[in-house]
């Protein structure tokens, strides 16, 4: 236990492992949280109500991630290198991303009643309003998370989030009888606003100006022009990848009940807390690379490793235990949901395969084959599943995972091999579009 304890202890030496780590650590508390924010929801709220509540957040974070998950990938790769400009490219960060996901949000709600029986909940201006403001929020909430790693401050991550799941499971309880019709939506909402304030004072007051303090003086900032062409590649890739996370369940609402929608949900959100895990030290690589190209190798090797450490054993216990961990929220939840988790789960191996592949060619600014992956394996995701859904029902989103991700993982893999045996190979592995090409 010593030996492993003071392994842990080197491992926080190294950026890349602290970094890691520490949004490991926010999967974590997140889940656990998450967990136990659900399981109260389950008890307090009708079937209907939790799955309307499911639904509605479902549907906010589509429409906020739309863009704010696009920038994930640009902000981890230029924010350790933007010196002097790194407050305005956070801001713009977060400006673009809450402009676009309000407008698609608007789109949403103008076009409600496409979107079946569970969002009606939405129409009239007040709720429609809430919603659209709750989606402006969740963009810059998302994006503040991905501004701290940039910066090497992702420690603060996990306890921001463990504060905003307290509150959120406080106040959930507070508005069980005075908002039984709502309360799941608002409980989220409240809190997540309350949480920037002190956030972003945390970011622009303390870690950005001592960042660019830190940033060499001689360093030219990434131009405009560069980190677009990044965006590029990266946006229309990683949008894809959004359908797969956050547009399957959407599709999956408009096609089953209320209660039905809101078991699959909770499988789906435990299997995807473990997806996250795998690409949490794939986004510290980003950042890593960004800092120290010649090290990038070097950081594959050690973030795969690590990756496989800890997902492999959390995987296992899904598979084995998927009926019992379930069953915590109810019988029906563990007969509908079981199949699909442990399918979800099976499928984060060959996604940590993927993932390392995908931040290593961030780190390169190889944008043309990062999109062209990521929107391989979205068109695989979604093609699967909606061919196998009037066969398999909630299942297919797991059939189509696992087959989808399996194909792609050993389509990249010698690509994936020739990065890792750099290091001992000393071949280079810049590309057209890397920053190192000539």
């Amino acid at each position: 236990m010593s030996s492993v304890w003071g392994k842990i202890l080197h491992d926080l030496r190294n950026p890349l492992f602290r970094q890691g780590y520490a949004l490991m650590a926010n999967t974590v508390v997140t889940g656990v949280l998450g967990m136990g924010y659900w399981l109260l929801a389950a008890r307090l709220y009708s079937p209907e109500e939790f799955g309307r509540g499911q639904a509605v957040i479902t549907a906010m974070r589509l429409f906020a991630s739309l863009t704010a998950l696009g920038f994930v990938g640009a902000l981890a790769r230029f924010l350790p290198v933007a010196g002097r400009r790194t407050p305005e490219l956070a801001l713009r960060g977060y400006g673009l991303a809450a402009a676009t996901g309000g407008v698609a949000a608007l789109g949403f709600l103008l076009t409600l009643p496409m979107w079946g029986k569970t969002y009606s909940v939405l129409s009239g201006f007040w709720p429609g309003l809430f919603f659209l403001a709750s989606v402006l929020v969740w963009a810059v909430f998302t994006l503040q998370d991905v501004v701290l790693t940039g910066l090497r401050r992702a420690t603060f991550v996990p306890l921001n989030n463990l504060v905003f799941g307290i509150v959120k499971m406080g106040l959930l309880v507070a508005l069980a009888g005075a908002l039984p019709a709502g309360g799941i939506f608002v409980s989220w909402v409240i809190p997540t606003a309350l949480a920037l304030i002190p956030v972003n004072w945390l970011i622009f007051a303390v870690v950005v100006p001592r960042h660019v303090e830190k940033s060499d003086p001689d360093q030219e900032p990434p131009r405009l022009r560069e980190i677009g062409r990044f965006l590029a590649g990266d946006f229309p890739g990683t949008l894809s990848i959004l359908g797969i996370v956050y547009l399957v369940p959407v599709v999956v609402a408009t096609q089953v009940g209320e209660a039905t929608f809101g078991r699959f949900s909770m499988a789906h959100t435990l299997a995807s807390m473990i997806e996250l895990l795998a690409m949490n030290m794939a986004v510290s690589l980003t950042v890593e690379g960004s800092f120290d190209r010649a090290k990038l190798a070097e950081n594959c090797r050690r973030a795969l490793r690590r990756a496989f450490m800890i997902v492999t054993p959390i995987i296992a216990v899904a598979i084995l235990a998927a009926p019992l961990i379930l069953t915590v929220f109810g019988s029906a939840f563990a007969d509908e949901g079981t199949t699909l988790l442990r399918l979800m789960s099976l499928a984060v191996l060959p996604r940590v395969l993927i993932e390392v592949y995908l931040s290593s060619l961030r780190a390169q600014s190889r944008a043309r084959t990062l999109a062209t992956v990521q929107i391989g394996l979205a068109v695989l995701v979604l093609v699967s599943t909606v061919a196998l859904f009037p066969y398999t029902g909630v299942n297919a989103v797991g059939y189509g995972l696992l087959f989808s991700e399996l194909l792609v993982a050993v389509l990249i893999f010698g690509n994936l091999r020739k990065i890792l045996k750099f290091g001992e190979t000393r071949t280079p592995v810049v590309t057209q579009g890397s920053s190192g090409a000539a």
